[in-house]
């Protein structure tokens, strides 16, 4: 069984092994063990607070092998993007052009850098140790985080979105930053990304990006293609995101040009299809009536996992087998919240 839970101190190790997997120009997990110990203090510190609107908390789950005790997966949520800045995307624009004296109007498709993102809370971090073979899985450790906001309401924003790694080449190489980023920060597109840390919120952003629209057409072909397009590897959980109601909006990433997901809560299947129930144990029944839910505890002890039990539409309560009540920590009399996989 697997279980999603917040992270704590003791799997620091676990990450850094976790990230010495992960692909190259991947920019969403820190990779050095100081960095991430700092971004798991950091997110204890926002499961601890007190919050009444969200500001510059980070939460950072993990996917835990419950037998084993292996940490296989692991996600963020922020809940305010660019809470230590702006938070900087390029937003695909149309412009026209118009000129009399030649009876001409046309219009032309331009990247703008915009800030229209700064304080929507932001799902990043999505990372599986074998994401080519996950199953069922990989939908629970990317749901669970917003599981979690439905529990916690206050601590993030009306709206969510998802940057997407963009298409690079073997070596890691981004044709869209080659004929953009690479003309103003002087550097490649890795090393562009270990000066910034994954950030997209950094001063030296806004010093360096063009503050006028880029004019698309003006790219080269290979750049003007890899616009919106997501890295393999980003595959997975672009299905999944789009299977919980997520959509490709208006914003492209200002480095790879990947594709940026957004969607208001109400438009999310784990806040408008999430069942608040009350647990109670499950007697032997026939397995071929089940279904699978996510399921999820309270936020003050938070654990996600999921199970094959009794559909619950038309009942107040949710059959759940001991192993299941184990691993959530919960008994029956208590209350959990559960969504449809």
């Amino acid at each position: 069984m697997y279980v999603v839970r917040p992270v704590e101190l003791a799997d620091v190790d676990a990450l850094e092994r976790l990230a010495a997997v992960i692909t190259p120009g991947v920019h969403t997990l820190p990779r050095t063990r100081d960095t991430i110990g700092a971004f798991v203090e950091r997110s204890i510190a926002s499961f601890a607070a007190q919050v009444d609107i969200p500001s510059e908390e980070s939460y950072l789950f993990v996917l835990e092998e419950s037998t084993s005790g292996d940490i296989v997966g692991t996600a963020a949520v922020h809940a305010s993007a660019g809470s230590n800045g702006t938070y900087f995307a390029f937003r695909n624009d149309v412009i026209q052009q118009v000129s009399r004296d030649l009876n001409i109007s046309h219009s032309v498709h331009a990247l703008t850098l915009c800030s229209e993102l700064t304080a929507c809370s932001q799902l990043a971090g999505f990372h599986l140790r074998d994401r080519e073979h996950a199953g069922i899985e990989a939908a629970l450790l990317s749901r669970a985080r917003l599981l979690y906001a439905v529990l916690a309401p206050h601590r993030f924003g009306d709206r969510f979105f998802v940057p997407l790694a963009g298409v690079t080449d073997a070596d890691g190489q981004s044709p869209f930053w080659n004929a953009l980023g690479r003309k103003f920060f002087k550097m490649d597109f890795l090393d562009a990304e270990r000066v910034i840390g994954g950030s997209r919120n950094r001063t030296i952003i806004v010093e360096l990006m063009p503050h006028y629209p880029v004019y698309v057409p003006l790219l080269p072909g290979d750049a003007q293609a890899a616009m919106g397009q997501i890295h393999p590897g980003g595959q997975l959980a672009f299905d999944l995101l789009t299977a919980e109601g997520f959509e490709a909006d208006e914003y492209v990433d200002i480095f790879d040009g990947g594709p940026i997901l957004a969607a208001h809560k109400l438009s999310l299947r784990s806040f408008c299809g999430s069942q608040h129930r009350r647990v109670e144990t499950a007697q032997e029944g026939a397995a071929e009536h089940f279904v699978t839910y996510a399921v999820a505890t309270n936020a003050e002890r938070f654990r996600a996992i999921t199970v094959a039990c009794p559909p619950c539409d038309t009942s107040d309560v949710l059959s759940l087998p001991l192993a299941a009540q184990q691993a959530l920590g919960v008994a029956p009399g208590d209350n959990v919240i559960c969504v449809r996989i």
